[in-house]
């Protein structure tokens, strides 16, 4: 239907709506039947089927199947009937399949509830009352309220239009935003760019608010007829996961060219072939972690949940790793180091009298009321202001005065806006006066108001500004932002004619009086900026707020001292990008800035290899966010545009979020490299004692189906209790972590090596003494079973040493439960392959006798008591550092004194 030929008045008509009421909420709910969600038809998700035969195309299991292949066709040509070994192939290579079904399952539906509490929101009217609800149930006849920074959710006809600008590049390549009218009515041939009276599913409002009437919804927009839309953001590969994901294909390739030339040689040695290919195959299933990637991908999962929980939406999952690495973190001050709980506590009019909020104020506060957005809510009993912030504190401080904004809008009615933006720093309406004539009322930064004002309002009449006058102004603004006030000025004129363009309204002003406001800090920043300065994070403020105030509470906070340096906007336009990027380091606060001013911010601090998280909420924000490593939108006042451009989103706007997001995917990353240290070195313990038996020309001492046990049974729950592992006391004590840290830095290369060689020395052991002492026959039955069951259990036990770098009497031996259920479960199944019979039989398993068990339980222990001896000497000798430290640190002190 041609919606742009209609009037405001038709369209409602025609969708049986109250163009100011809106529809009922029993009405929207029989529209969402009738019509569908409001969304795009989105791609068909892959059947639980095809995931299972994607599962079965890892370069890996096909080697597997390959094995098991053999082993079956071998088994019927000789006719003795051995299906088992390949039949256990099987088994575990579908049950390892299962199980990555269900991962990807899950993984998905995580990915899907992040989306959900990422997506937008809109904001509609039934009822008569403004509604918060998804986008998606949003239905035809609904009137949607919008501002700047809103998507557009759906199509929909302008009704109500203040300086009203929508972009429209997705639907219609035109990348300018174009102006909306209210009372245009447009043409049967009019194409979609000319369509001045309607909004388009997937434009954004980059200016001014306004209402219109949903007219189509879903499938039935613009959009879905053309079947344009944008595609469902898929989660990215973090750089981590590709770099795991390389580490195993060199492992693989590795793998089978080692297990090429032992195939050849063991021919050369004139052992049986199918002997051969089966311990071939036992050391590329022993050479290669198959859970590794699996592993990984559900502890990011988990992590990312974790992080919700405490408040931090993650948008894209590479954000979890960059955020172990943040060094500067940009914040706002307004809401986010502060509560934004603002509360006007002084007015002051030229003639410099401080008036109280009930006393001569009242003037300023009823110009300040009308030129506001904020909705004053009235009961019989009381009232309560709705909006932006400082809006409604003025609001609410006019109400003290009994001028009540309901009842100003009735005297004062209001026939144009100028809305406000981050660039201009001011808001301008204009009303209607019982003479005919018309008020121009404007609010917002002093320094940037005066240079519009040309006359001062004082008790004795109006009178031209002068520069002595202008300077006295300053003084005043200066004093109250000394004070941690926020200021914002009053300035007015009255006029015969409506003002056309916002530079007729804003010229020649009469400047009336200053409002000043305390927004005290957030109780938990202190300690988060103390938390931040531990862990090597420099946090920083940025804001649009007065130099003096900003300074006032960044020195409370803690995040101005010293030598430190604040900057305002003006002075940062006359410093050039280089000279810029050698002083960023000495200013801690960016006062007066715009979003602009936020990108050179970033940029600078980057180029001087820091790893930048920077916060924003407005539209034009969204450069600044996408520029940084990490983009923090708000949750409760960022617009939808800034959230977009995010890569987390902080749903309560709190500076102690970040920092807590950081903690948590510091721990993250840390259980990571846990799991892959885990596992990496239990495959070099596997490894070794295989290759060793074989270049010692003895009897292999684990079989394929014991090894695939091990690396898919008893390897995979540690690896998933050490994903979960507590976040380590000290983390946030660390430096970051460099971006560009190999996972294997620091060591850990070297850990591992070191402990797979004793792992697997120890199961060599184990086999030796087994084969020597026990076994009577040419088959070591015995010896394997005991390097089998020192092999698995040793690994368990090694996943305790993994927990941390601190002693298990320093982290606690029960802190992390799930660690504790992973080793009964594991240790029982392994105990159960040996002990009884049917299982034995097939894992050709021996029955291990009292004085075998107890050989394999010491040889087992052995990894965590020798770690746990090199942990308390190194903790000891660490804690006597700390102490020479602190002796040293207090002579000097005694020394200065």
């Amino acid at each position: 239907m041609d919606w742009h030929m209609f009037s405001g008045i038709e369209a409602s008509a025609k969708l049986k709506t109250d163009g100011i009421k809106g529809i009922s909420r029993t009405e929207a709910s029989k529209r969402l039947s009738e019509y569908g969600k409001n969304k795009l038809r989105e791609k068909k998700k892959k059947s639980i089927f095809r995931m299972f035969l994607e599962q079965l195309t890892d370069f890996m299991v096909l080697i597997l199947i390959a094995a098991a292949l053999v082993s079956f066709f071998t088994a019927q040509s000789e006719h003795n009937g051995d299906y088992i070994d390949s039949i256990i192939i099987m088994v575990i290579v579908i049950i390892n399949a299962i199980t990555g079904v269900v991962q990807e399952e899950r993984a998905e539906k995580a990915i899907e509830a992040l989306k959900k509490l990422s997506s937008p929101k809109a904001k509609v009217i039934r009822e008569g009352k403004e509604w918060h609800i998804a986008s998606e149930e949003v239905v035809p006849g609904d009137i949607i309220v919008l501002s700047t920074g809103d998507y557009v959710c759906a199509d929909a006809r302008v009704i109500v239009a203040n300086n009203l600008m929508s972009e429209e590049a997705a639907l219609t390549g035109e990348s300018e935003p174009v102006e909306k009218y209210a009372e245009y009515r447009g043409k049967s041939n009019d194409p979609l760019g000319d369509r001045k009276n309607m909004l388009f599913a997937t434009g954004v409002i980059t200016s001014g608010n306004g209402r219109a009437i949903v007219v189509e919804t879903g499938m039935n927009t613009q959009v879905g007829k053309i079947a344009t839309m944008i595609s469902d953001e898929e989660a990215p590969k973090t750089p981590l996961q590709n770099k795991l994901a390389q580490t195993g294909k060199i492992l693989g390739f590795g793998a089978l060219a080692i297990c090429a030339v032992i195939f050849v040689l063991g021919l050369i040695n004139n052992v049986p072939p199918l002997e051969m290919f089966m311990i071939s195959i036992s050391l590329a299933v022993a050479a290669i972690p198959e859970g590794l990637a699996a592993v990984v991908t559900i502890v990011l999962a988990m992590g990312v949940r974790r992080m919700a929980q405490s408040r931090a939406i993650i948008r894209k999952l590479p954000a979890v790793e960059t955020l172990g690495s943040a060094s500067v973190i940009c914040s706002d001050k307004t809401g986010t180091l502060t509560q934004n709980k603002m509360t006007v506590t002084s007015l002051m009019n030229y003639d410099g009298k401080v008036n109280s909020v009930s006393g001569e104020g009242c003037e300023i506060l009823t110009l300040a009321s009308l030129c506001n957005n904020a909705e004053l809510n009235i009961s019989k009993k009381d009232y309560y202001a709705t909006g932006e912030p400082t809006e409604a504190a003025i609001i609410s401080a006019a109400a003290l005065c009994k001028k009540f904004k309901p009842e100003l809008e009735k005297e004062f009615q209001r026939v144009k806006e100028f809305p406000f933006d981050s660039n201009r720093k001011r808001m301008t309406t204009v009303h209607k006066l019982k003479n005919g004539r018309f008020r121009v009322v404007t609010k917002g930064a002093p320094d940037i108001l005066l240079s519009l004002c040309t006359s001062i309002k004082r008790a004795s009449g109006l009178s031209a500004m002068s520069v002595t006058q202008r300077a006295k102004i300053e003084n005043q603004n200066n004093q109250m932002a000394q004070n941690a006030l926020r200021v914002l000025g009053v300035a007015y004129k009255d006029v015969a004619n409506i003002p056309s363009s916002i530079e007729e309204a804003e010229k020649g002003l009469t400047f009336c009086g200053l409002i000043g406001m305390i927004d005290p800090p957030r109780p938990q920043a202190k300690q988060a900026v103390k938390d931040c300065k531990s862990a090597g994070i420099r946090p920083v403020m940025i804001t649009g707020d007065h130099v003096i105030t900003a300074k006032a509470i960044a020195k409370e906070l803690g995040i101005f001292s010293g030598d430190d340096k604040a900057i305002t906007g003006v002075e940062l336009d006359k410093i050039p990008d280089e000279q810029l990027q050698k002083t960023i380091h000495d200013y801690s606060v960016f006062a007066r800035v715009s979003p602009e001013h936020k990108v050179r911010i970033v940029k600078a601090f980057r180029s001087r290899g820091e790893v930048v998280a920077m916060t924003g909420d407005g539209i034009n924000d969204a450069p600044a966010l996408k520029a940084a490593d990490i983009g923090c939108a708000m949750g409760l006042t960022g617009t939808d545009v800034a959230k977009g451009a995010a890569d987390m989103i902080m749903t309560d706007d709190n500076f102690s979020t970040i920092v807590e997001a950081i903690r948590q995917g510091r721990g993250i990353f840390d259980n990571i490299k846990k799991t892959v240290h885990f596992l990496l070195s239990s495959n070099i313990g596997e490894i070794l004692t295989v290759l060793t038996a074989f270049l010692l020309k003895l009897p292999t001492p684990l079989l394929a189906i014991q090894l695939l046990w091990v690396n898919l049974v008893t390897d995979s729950l540690p690896a998933l209790a050490l994903g979960v592992e507590p976040i380590d006391k000290d983390i946030m004590q660390r430096k970051p972590i460099h971006q560009n840290e190999s996972l294997f830095a620091n060591g850990m290369a070297l850990s591992i090596a070191i402990e797979g060689c004793f792992i697997g020395a120890i199961s060599f052991l184990a086999y030796t003494i087994g084969r020597v002492f026990f076994d009577v026959g040419p088959v070591p039955v015995v010896g394997r079973t005991m390097a089998f069951s020192v092999l698995a259990i040793s690994q368990l036990v090694h996943a305790f040493n993994v927990r941390s770098e601190h002693s298990l009497f320093e982290c606690g031996f029960f802190s992390n439960l799930k660690m504790i259920y992973a080793f009964v479960i594991c240790l029982f199944l392994q105990v159960s392959v040996i002990m009884f019979p049917t299982v034995s039989k097939v894992f050709k398993t021996a029955s291990l006798n009292t004085e075998q068990w107890l050989i394999v339980a010491g040889l087992s222990l052995l990894p965590l008591l020798i770690t746990e001896t090199e942990k308390l000497i190194t903790w000891a000798y660490r804690r006597k550092k700390e102490r020479e430290e602190m002796m040293q640190s207090r002579l000097q002190i005694q020394r200065e004194i």
